[in-house]
Formats: structure tokens, sequence, C-alpha cells
């Protein structure tokens, strides 16, 4: 075991940047060593994640608006990160840790400042805006995917694919078999757009189930997590339809939604295909058109490619084109098993660990502070 350290994570807050760095930060802390987050106020507040962690809330303004826009979020950048090395030299990072997010970029700025080791991981198959303004400067890049493209030349002697870390329950998905399925048994399908929803799912899904053959359709059990603006108009139709549907606007028990599913209906959100992957779960997935540089279509290339997935471009996503895709998996249980095999085969179970070992290698330790000062939980509005 090497020697307790401090670590920095700086994530933005949506699920694709927390999920990671939550699953970093829980390994880092099974090693010893002690874990501060930096993120906004949204990344701070997710359910269920860092908790009995530090953290710190940094202005980091977005670059919109035109001309003002951008004045202001410099200024906003610039205060995040004086604040950031204000928090550097009490908590005496080894190494900080980008994941993306306009939150990452002054605590990596203040890093470089402070002569910190620094690295980034990216989650999706196309390197972020964040991490390529910083791509020149840190030491390391972690990427999940084996091809990820806006790499700049010369970068790939400091890339390292380590995967996509995903949370222990997910993880521990892969070792259970997937689900028992005969011709009459229940089909769990469960639809989920990330944590951010997506409208395009509530309005598509109830009608293609409904043109299934009657005598599958009766067997459906759907879990549908939906927009909060959506979810009331979906129940109405899942039941106007006579299709048995459990509605949220929040899955906290998703691993074990996730355990049950025979298909998954998705976003192709880089948590979702990390966590697809990690259990090994068939689906068809609907990248989301307006994701910048279309990394939600290139994230859903590799499961696609090898068998585990069905991509249907949202242009092309119609009831009918979900049926007959749900046909062709569904109406053959051996498809599907060997499906959810493909699906497991592109999955990196051991991405926490390798991303850990990067992070630890990035530096010697430093001398700790007293246990008090580390553990005060404080706060940066």
């Amino acid at each position: 075991m090497s020697k307790p350290r401090h670590f920095v994570l700086a994530a933005g807050g949506t699920g694709g940047h927390m999920v990671p760095a939550a699953a970093l930060a829980e390994e880092l802390t099974r090693r010893g060593h002690r874990v501060a987050l930096v993120s906004d106020a949204r990344g701070v507040r997710f359910p269920g994640l860092f908790e009995g962690v530090q953290t710190h809330v940094l202005p980091a303004g977005r670059f919109a608006g035109g001309p003002l826009g951008w004045a202001k979020a410099t200024r906003e950048m610039w205060r995040g990160r004086a604040l950031a090395r204000q928090l550097y030299r009490t908590f005496r990072p080894a190494a900080v840790i980008g994941f993306g997010g306009y939150p990452a970029f002054p605590a990596l700025s203040a890093a470089f400042a402070e002569k910190i080791p620094t690295a980034v991981h990216e989650q999706n198959a196309v390197l972020g805006r964040v991490n390529r303004l910083v791509a020149g400067r840190v030491d390391a890049i972690a990427t999940s995917y084996a091809k990820t493209e806006r790499l700049k030349p010369g970068h790939e002697v400091k890339v390292h694919h380590v995967g996509n870390p995903v949370r222990d329950a997910v993880l521990a998905l892969r070792s259970q078999p997937y689900p028992l399925l005969d011709e009459d048994s229940i089909f769990r399908v469960l639809v989920t757009g990330g944590s951010q929803g997506a409208s395009v799912l509530s309005q598509v899904v109830p009608e293609g189930l409904s043109m299934l053959p009657v005598a599958f359709r009766r067997r459906l059990q759907v879990t549908h997590q939906a927009r909060i603006e959506d979810i009331d108009a979906a129940r109405a139709k899942y039941a106007e339809l006579d299709i048995a549907a459990d509605l949220a606007t929040y899955l906290p028990d998703l691993p074990e939604q996730l355990k049950w599913s025979h298909l998954v209906i998705a976003r192709a959100g880089a948590s979702t295909i990390s966590e697809l992957t990690a259990a090994g779960r068939p689906a068809i997935l609907v990248p989301l058109p307006s994701a910048t540089d279309d990394h939600q279509t290139a994230n859903a290339r590799e499961i696609t490619e090898a068998g585990g997935a069905r991509t249907i471009a949202q242009a092309s996503f119609t009831p009918a084109e979900l049926a007959k895709q749900m046909q062709r998996l569904g109406l053959d249980p051996d498809a599907l098993q060997n499906a959810a095999g493909r699906a497991r085969s592109c999955g990196k179970p051991d991405a926490a660990r390798d991303l850990a070992d990067l992070v630890e290698s990035l530096d010697a330790p430093r001398s700790p502070l007293p246990v008090g000062l580390v553990q005060k939980r404080e706060a940066f509005a």
C-alpha cells in the first residue's frame, strides 16, 4: 500500500462527469488517501455521491452570451482559480485530476500555477472542450476509449487507455448472469435518458412498444426515467396502451433496475455506455444529436460494432423503427443473450483501479496536514 496522499478531483456538475469522479474517489479512499472535490452547485448535490468527501464549490462561468457573457465568464474563471490556489496551499494535493466540465478549468489552471502534477480523464470518445484546452499542459490524459477523437498529434505519449470508472454496485453485476428469459417470461425494459432525461424517449417509446405483437406486448414490464415535464403525459400514454410501466424522474436504484433488465433503451452518454458494458446489457441507443462534436454517436460506435447494441439516429427514431428493432431482438432470447455477452466484452471492469494507479504515479507524497484541518468541509461561493 502506498503512503497516504491528498488528491483533488475537479468535475462539472453532470452525471457523466460526476459518476467516474466518485468512483475514483472511492478507490483512492480505499487505498488510504484523502480526497477533495471541486465542482459547481449542481455537482455537490448529486445524491449518493461523494459521501464523506470534503467538497468545494468554485465559480466557473460558461463562455456563452456574446462579449458580455464571455467577459463575465472570464472574471468567474479567474476568481475560481484564485480560490483553488488558496485551497491547494492548505490541502496540499499530490495531484489534481480533471473530469471535464467548466468547473474543472479553474482548478487545473490553479494547479499549473502551483506546479502541482495534473491529469484529465475523458469519458467520451471525443475529447471535450475543457480537456482540449488543457491537454497540452497536463501530465497525463486518461481515456475511456481506445480511439479518442480530437487528440492532437504529440499527445499520444501521455495517453493512457483506462476505461470509464463505474459505481461498485454496477460493477458487481458483471459477475451475475443475464436475467433468465424464455418465450413466456416477463420481458423487462429499462428506458433512461441519463441524468437529464430525454423527451424523445417519452414521445416515441410508448407508441413503439404498442406496435409489438399482442403476446409480446403483454409480457412487457417497463421502467422509464422521464423528464419532469414529460412524465405525466408518458404515464398516461402507457396506461392508455395498457403497457405495464413504472415512471420516475430519477432512479436512485439504477443498478438494481439494470440487474433485472433484458433490454435498455437509452441515450449514448458516457456513463450509460460504461454501465451497459460493465454489466453486459444489450441496448437500443439514440444518441443526442446536439451533443458537442456529436460525441454520443462516437460513444455508441464500439458497442454497436461489437454487436452489443443497435444505434438509431434520432431523426430515424420513430415508433415503427423502434418496434422493428425490438422484435428482432426481443423475440429471440438467444440473440439477446448473445448481444449481452458482446456488450460485456467492451467493458473495462478495472477502470477505477487503473485510473487510481495512474493518479498515484503522478507525484511523490507531500507532507500531510493535521487530520482536523483536512476534514474541515468548506464551500466557496
